[in-house]
């Protein structure tokens, strides 16, 4: 499929589930990497990392979408279709 399939309800949907895993995995490692407890973590840029990565996330979504069959991710292929059924002889 070419640029279209950007233009899909199903693209974006895939895409904004990339982008709310992103920011959940990225803002996880900010807090466990830079805050020993709750009270000590700086939220301002724990944020901001987390927004960042998902922007990131969105814009290889929308830089990949010619690139392969379907989907935003680059690796991504369909299922192997079965082999129609020969009619018994």
């Amino acid at each position: 499929m070419g640029i279209g399939t950007m233009w899909t309800v199903s693209f974006w949907k895939a895409t904004a589930e990339r982008a709310i895993r992103t920011f959940a995995q990225s803002l996880a490692a900010v807090l466990v990497a830079g805050a020993t407890n709750l009270l000590d973590v700086d939220w301002a840029a724990a944020f901001g990392t987390a927004g960042l990565a998902t922007l990131l996330a969105v814009l290889t979504a929308v830089g990949t979408a010619g690139v392969g069959p379907h989907g935003p991710g680059i690796l991504e292929t369909p299922a192997p279709k079965a082999a129609p059924e020969r009619p018994a002889a």
